[in-house]
């Protein structure tokens, strides 16, 4: 069966709305993980500054205080991972 123009036409225009529904999906993607960066920077930041400050502070801290900064550290650390990740399948 050959193409008619009608055809012709609803393909194109048919093509046309699926390309402009993913032009805004990915613009709406981009500025959603911009946001989300832009969080994770402020969480990288924090748990950077926190590392420097404590760092030569580790081996003079009782066990279980170094504990629970290893824990809190580790946790920060898996937040970051995941919403890098999260980042990244959004892109």
């Amino acid at each position: 069966m050959a193409l008619t123009r009608a055809d012709l036409d609803k393909l194109v225009q048919d093509l046309k709305q699926r390309r402009d529904e993913l032009r805004v999906k990915m613009s709406l993607a981009r500025a959603e993980a911009r946001d989300e960066w832009e969080k994770l920077e402020q969480k990288w930041e924090e748990l950077e500054a926190k590392l420097e400050a404590k760092a030569d502070k580790l081996e003079d801290v009782a066990e279980e205080t170094t504990e629970n900064l290893e824990a809190a550290l580790e946790l920060a650390a898996e937040e970051l991972k995941k919403g890098y990740a999260r980042i990244r399948a959004m892109l």
